[in-house]
């Protein structure tokens, strides 16, 4: 009746003598580890597990023999594996009963192949752990709020993973300690023991350096130097740490715990790892939205920014205009003289503020033309180290392969100097700054530079001043924004260079630590071809004449003062305030011998349309443009005026005399 029984139940079974040997095995048995009929009789019962567990094996069937009890499938509470006759290995589960017999004590092992079961509770977990990797990719992308989907996401890691304790570290952008931004699972006092300086004596510290994910099976093994301690203290076995990257560098880890040994298997570290990555990928895209939203903000005030400057550049022209007027009344009187030229010294002044406005705001004409970096670089840090003094040492660092940059070099020049006064200001105390160049090839995936795909020169100036915290660095570009004291600055470097950098085709970024300096980059445009200087124009002889000019101007104050300042040069002189009507006087008066227009004429035609329809009209007609900023119509007619001379606003009456006579000069 046993031996019926004994092979028809389903699974294998085997009887063991005390020695460890088998003395009866089912066919099931045979079938379930690869063995002949009856070919388990006699082998050790080690036989059928690996190597590696044998001696351990031995040790344990001992104390059980000595101990006998009757033990059920799954009573372990671990994973135990069995051993093919080819060497295959697969899981088991096993139920022991001793039995009595006439020879002895013998001892009946029940045997299960767990394969598809274990593949069941696998899919389960992966099932799981995909879930939670979805939920969290449709928060990322759906959230608006990215602390509330972070605040959520250990505790929902701890129900899926099973485990104990989760935390989200993120690097501090002032002291660089990292920092609890959310957890679950770990107590007040224990985070604040943890060593959390990404120090390299640390696991936190490998992982922030190395950027690679530090697995610890067992913190209790001697062979695991890095183990905070408090951690073992707080009762955990095991830990995983996952880095979160911003794009290419380390900004903080991703932290599991628990209080088992050997707890994350493959399947976790790659839900951990899915989960860092979408963690990474949100925090860059709230990063990349503000970014967006400052440039838009910038671009905001720049518009406004333009339209102030305009508006008064005409203040100055009329203020500065009635001046010189009245200083031609008053020459001879030494007291006025002093004052006038007190009123105009204050004119030039406002005149240089809305100049760094317009920078700013990109509306100021650039000139450029390819511009060797080395030799730049080269004067540019000589004039550095006369003028910084000796606490301030100067770098340039220069790679023999740049390519020339197409900009306006007086204007970059300005840029680049602006940069070294500001390190030089943030660091009071002496310090190092470094001006450094290279070429750099932006493609289509570097949308976060905001740049066109091509190649760029990258002007990199470095210091190792106080640096900016973030909320000082978000406005640093803004016009008139300044930490410096009153008296010491207006607040316009930084912005000038933030225009300068995007009228001439690039981009300009800062990236600031408090008390660990500032860095900025700023992108040029590569030259695509070797352009000639244009050369000056000539100074003209003499600056009076008798020809007809026609004015154009919608402002009329300023209109009054070019009419003013023509007549006392001896010129006759129409003034319209309109394209329409310019149009009308130049079809119908032969003997306007110039055409003098402002280049924003409000409604309608603007000057550098007029200036184009003029030249439709009498092709030989010299024009003379006059502009408070660059505005968008004479941008967007670059190449239709390319040959037109423009007088910037506020004028002198001797630069408008200047001008005047060589454009006639030049028609004659």
């Amino acid at each position: 009746m046993f031996d019926e029984l004994f092979d028809v139940v389903p699974d294998a079974m085997i009887v063991v003598d005390g020695e460890g040997h088998i003395v009866l095995a089912n066919a099931q048995a045979d079938r379930l580890f690869g063995y002949p009929a009856q070919g388990l009789v006699g082998v050790s019962v080690e036989a059928l597990m690996p190597e590696s567990v044998r001696h351990r094996h031995q040790i344990h069937r001992a104390g059980y023999m000595a101990n006998p009890r009757v033990r059920p499938m799954g009573g372990t509470g671990q994973a135990l594996i069995g051993k093919r006759l080819d060497g295959e290995e697969f899981p088991v589960e096993i139920a022991l009963s001793p039995i009595r017999t006439e020879r002895g004590p013998r001892y009946l092992a029940s045997i299960r192949d767990i394969s598809e079961t274990q593949r069941a509770r696998q899919a389960l977990v992966r099932a799981r752990h995909d879930s939670l990797v979805a939920r969290v990719g449709q928060l990322a992308l759906a959230s608006t709020d990215e602390d509330t989907t972070i605040a959520r996401l250990p505790a929902e890691l701890i129900a899926v993973l099973g485990v104990e304790a989760v935390a989200i570290l993120s690097l501090h952008p002032e002291h660089g300690r990292l920092q609890i931004r959310a957890a679950s699972g770990l107590d007040e006092s224990l985070q604040l023991a943890m060593p959390w300086s990404p120090a390299t004596d640390n696991s936190l510290g490998q992982v922030v350096a190395t950027g690679l994910p530090s697995i610890v099976d067992d913190l209790l093994a001697a062979s695991d130097p890095h183990s905070p301690p408090p951690l073992v203290e707080a009762g955990f076995r095991s830990s995983v740490l996952v880095p979160l990257f911003d794009r290419e560098r380390p900004m903080g880890a991703l932290v599991a715990l628990s209080r088992r040994p050997r707890s994350f298997d493959h399947d976790a570290m790659h839900c951990l790892q899915s989960i860092a990555n979408l963690l990474s990928a949100l925090i860059q895209r709230r990063r990349t939205e503000e970014q967006l939203a400052h440039s838009q903000r910038l671009e905001a005030i720049g518009q406004l920014t333009g339209g102030i400057a305009h508006d008064f550049n005409n203040l100055l022209t009329v203020v500065s205009g009635n001046l010189q007027l009245l200083e031609l009344e008053c020459a001879d009187n030494p007291t006025v003289r002093e004052l006038f030229n007190s009123a105009q010294r204050a004119v030039a002044h406002g005149a240089a503020l809305t100049g760094k406005l317009l920078a700013f705001a990109r509306r100021q004409r650039l000139s450029p033309r390819p511009i060797e970096p080395g030799p730049l670089l080269e004067d540019l840090g000589a004039m550095l180290r006369r003028t910084l003094g000796d606490l301030v040492k100067v770098a340039i660092e220069l790679d023999g392969h740049s390519p020339p940059i197409y900009a306006d070099p007086a204007q970059l020049e300005s840029a680049l100097l602006n940069l070294a006064l500001n390190a030089r200001d943030a660091m009071p105390r002496g310090g190092q700054l470094t001006i450094a160049v290279r070429e750099r090839a932006i493609a289509t995936e570097a949308a976060q530079l905001d740049l066109q795909p091509g190649r760029y020169v990258l002007f990199t100036i470095a210091d190792t001043g106080h640096g900016m915290t973030p909320e000082v660095l978000a406005h640093a570009f803004e016009p008139f924004f300044t930490t410096k004291g009153p008296g010491k600055g207006n607040g316009l470097g930084l912005s000038m260079v933030y225009g300068f950098a995007r009228q001439s085709g690039g981009q300009v970024r800062a990236d600031s630590r408090l008390g660990y300096g500032t860095q900025v980059e700023l992108y040029l445009p590569v030259a695509q071809r070797t352009d000639e200087v244009r050369p000056e124009p000539a100074v003209p002889r003499t600056w009076h004449g008798h020809e007809g000019i026609l004015v154009v101007e919608d402002e009329p104050a300023v209109r009054d003062i070019a009419d003013a300042f023509l007549r006392s040069l001896g010129y006759r002189v129409q003034a319209v305030a309109d394209a329409a009507k310019a149009l009308e006087r130049l079809a119908g008066d032969p003997t306007i011998a110039l055409l003098f227009s402002d280049v924003a004429l409000g409604d309608g035609m603007s000057g550098a349309d007029l200036a184009v329809a003029a030249r439709q009209l009498r092709p030989q007609l010299p024009v003379l443009l006059t502009s408070g900023y660059e505005h968008h119509a004479l941008a967007q007619s670059e190449d239709a005026v390319e040959g037109f001379e423009l007088l910037r606003k506020p004028y002198r009456r001797e630069e408008l005399a200047a001008a005047v006579r060589r454009q006639l000069d030049q028609g004659q």
